[in-house]
């Protein structure tokens, strides 16, 4: 390693949400400081390695686990924390860092614990309008906290407002016909773009099975880009053979690093409500029915999608985990959408009069000391 470099520290991992704004904000560094070297220290999920190989990025995996409060759970998170402290204490000596941002998740525990005993300065990124358990924790042993969103009910947990930070794969490179045109999709026929973020959302996709079965003439105008999960149910091979069978054009993939086309080339979106889904579904323009997670037990991707609902740029609709069920509750504000033109101009003429800003960059240069990162639109 060369020692003339500064190193700062990315916490975070186990998904898509937690990486793509870390790698948003490790972008705009280099941009503004080309000396600072990015790393990584994400879980040891495929997905992270995925994810981090394709951006090009270095990367340590750090051995922690996920909170449970089953027994058997306990101890392996207990475990999982020990070493996760002891690597992140290792990996942090030897590679000098100077800096930790914590963008949330498991990993974020022990490898903030190691920077409050290496005294290594730490900024935390809150990403949700609901922190997570990490989070608070972490908020308690950082230096700053910077949120990309209102915390409500929380209003003294961030410093700073800033807008979630994305990376400029995750925005439109093109127009939409050239987007299409790069998926190898109709550059003129309509996209609906199914997305359950880098993980799938295997309850997505089964209700769209369904969907397309019923609704084939209602899709027969358009075509669908359905990103399933690298081990979605059905996968990407049983999803494609079942828009086959519906008679409806489609385009499944298991994932796409480019979700920059995704959203370029879509006019319309199915897609789970994780922060960065909805930024991104923002910033593209795109309208958009947000399906938060159902699992939660707040059902906190909710307060992600809330602001742009009320705006009149997006639609709320819930997951009921079962088929039948969500024919009903996403299917018919789904296919309101599809068939009605003018309300989807109406949702993206509300989006696109929403305030832009490039929040990795203000982030980034807060961290480097280049600029303060403070409140800015979205």
């Amino acid at each position: 390693m060369s020692t003339s470099r500064r190193t700062v520290a990315f916490a975070g991992g186990g998904s898509g949400g937690h990486l793509s704004p870390g790698l948003a904000i490790a972008e705009r560094m280099v941009e503004a400081a080309p000396g600072v070297r990015p790393l990584f220290l994400c879980s040891s999920r495929a997905i992270d390695a995925q994810m981090l190989g394709d951006a090009g990025v270095e990367f340590r995996p750090i051995p922690a686990e996920g909170f449970s409060w089953k027994p058997k759970g306990l101890l392996k998170f207990a475990r999982g924390y020990a070493a996760g402290l002891h690597e992140a204490m290792r990996v942090m000596r030897t590679e000098r860092v100077e800096h930790v941002v914590s963008l949330g998740g498991f990993v974020t525990g022990p490898v903030t614990a190691a920077a409050r005993k290496l005294r290594i300065p730490i900024t935390l990124v809150n990403l949700d309008a609901t922190p997570g358990r990490a989070n608070r924790v972490a908020a308690r042993r950082a230096q700053r906290v910077i949120s990309a969103c209102e915390t409500p009910g929380l209003p003294r947990f961030a410093e700073a407002i800033v807008g979630m930070p994305l990376r400029r794969a995750a925005l439109a490179p093109a127009g939409r016909a050239e987007c299409r045109g790069q998926l190898g999709l109709d550059p003129v026929r309509p996209v609906l773009l199914v997305t359950g973020a880098s993980q799938g959302a295997s309850s997505l996709n089964a209700f769209m099975v369904a969907f397309a079965l019923k609704h084939r003439e209602l899709l027969s105008g358009w075509q669908v880009l359905h990103l399933a999960g690298p081990k979605g149910t059905p996968s990407a091979a049983e999803l494609d053979a079942a828009y086959a069978r519906a008679g409806v054009k489609a385009l499944v993939l298991p994932f796409l690093n480019e979700m920059g086309l995704a959203w370029g080339a879509a006019e319309l979106a199915l897609s789970r409500a994780g922060a960065n889904s909805v930024a991104e579904a923002e910033a593209n323009g795109v309208p958009t029915v947000f399906v938060p997670y159902p699992f939660h037990r707040d059902l906190h991707q909710e307060a992600n999608a809330k602001p742009l609902v009320s705006a009149g740029a997006a639609v709320l609709a819930y997951d009921k985990l079962d088929v039948a069920l969500n024919m009903q509750s996403i299917g018919e504000p789904l296919a309101t959408l599809l068939a009605d033109g003018r309300l989807r101009d109406e949702m993206e003429n509300a989006l696109r009069a929403r305030p832009q800003s490039d929040a990795a960059d203000a982030i980034a240069r807060g961290i480097l000391g280049l600029g303060a990162a403070g409140r800015v639109s979205h």
